[in-house]
């Protein structure tokens, strides 16, 4: 019987420390991410690449402790349910979405599956979620303070274009809420000494005749509202922007490369940062509905002085000075 045991206590140890290959690794973290757009140069740029590179900092490597599950919408709006469907059967620890389209197609694809909403406005007015400290449900993220980089587009907008008489301002309706934009324009208006006159397209098709009806209204200078859509279109933008003369002010560095005149926005690289590291928390237990959503502080000012000379416009030394990025 001693023997016996001996034999049965060498067989434990030995069982001990022979490696268990269902144990042994760690089940790797899995983050859906979903975007609007196509995942090009520049979304890798101000979006994946600092997202990634955080992750790192934090002890995630590719394809050993981590997978990300990308899926991208290529300015299509009607892919994302489908699309956000099909991360949720893929059953990750956490969706990061680019966007507010894909922030609501997540959040109507789940309730358990958690969700970190990057570069969204108003999120709670647009009912994402319940509250900022508390959001409450399965979503929280970081918003890109809409309302008042509107207003702040519309100032730099009157600085270069002083003699500016009525302001048109581009959104499409599809992913942008018109009625929110409706409260706060007489304000705008009051604040700015003109009138401003919103159009709506939805698709390129439309582009055309939303810049034909800005000429007729008399707008003589104009805001883009960001969206999936006009990004993946961009260059017919930018042709109907220089066809027209018509100074844009725009959403992000990247808008600028075809022709718009300057730029007021949040840094996206920030945000992805704190997306990536609020998804890191999410993944070691923390709960979005306890998750306070985010504001984003940084901004940034580009001014196009290659689009202000084909316009003939002087842009202020002043802004020049204050601006972050002088596009020559």
């Amino acid at each position: 019987m001693a023997a016996n045991r001996r034999q049965v206590m060498c067989i434990g140890a030995a069982a001990l420390m022979a490696p268990l290959p269902a144990l042994a690794q760690a089940r790797k973290a899995r983050i859906g991410f979903l975007g609007g757009i196509t995942p090009d140069a520049s979304t890798q740029r101000i979006a994946l690449d600092p997202f990634r590179q955080v992750l790192r900092e934090l002890g995630y490597v590719e394809g050993q402790n981590l997978e990300i599950l990308f899926r991208w919408a290529d300015g299509q709006p009607d892919r994302l349910p489908g699309l956000a469907a099909e991360l949720v059967r893929l059953e990750p620890d956490v969706i990061v979405t680019m966007g507010p389209g894909p922030a609501f197609a997540a959040k109507r694809a789940t309730t358990t599956v958690p969700v970190v909403a990057a570069v969204v406005d108003t999120p709670v007015e647009t009912g994402l979620v319940a509250d900022f400290v508390r959001p409450g449900g399965n979503v929280t993220g970081i918003t890109s303070m809409g309302g008042e980089v509107f207003a702040k587009r519309l100032q730099l907008l009157k600085e270069l274009v002083p003699s500016l008489r009525r302001v048109g301002v581009l959104m499409n309706p599809a992913t942008a809420s018109r009625a929110l934009l409706d409260k706060t324009l007489r304000d705008d208006e009051r604040r700015l000494g003109a009138p401003i006159q919103v159009f709506e397209a939805s698709a390129p098709e439309q582009f055309d005749a939303a810049f034909e009806a800005m000429k007729r209204a008399g707008c003589d200078g104009i805001l883009i509202f960001a969206d999936a859509t006009f990004w993946a279109h961009r260059a017919r933008l930018y042709e109907l922007l220089a066809k027209h003369r018509l100074p844009a002010i725009l959403g992000g560095r990247d808008w600028l490369d075809g022709g718009g005149l300057a730029s007021y926005q949040v840094d996206f690289r920030s945000i992805f940062r704190r997306a990536a590291a609020m998804a890191d928390a999410i993944v070691k237990g923390a709960k979005p509905a306890v998750t306070p959503f985010e504001q984003a502080t940084k901004l940034e000012l580009v001014i196009n002085l290659k689009t202000a000379k084909a316009l003939g416009i002087t842009v202020p030394q002043t802004l020049l000075v204050s601006a972050d990025h002088v596009i020559e």
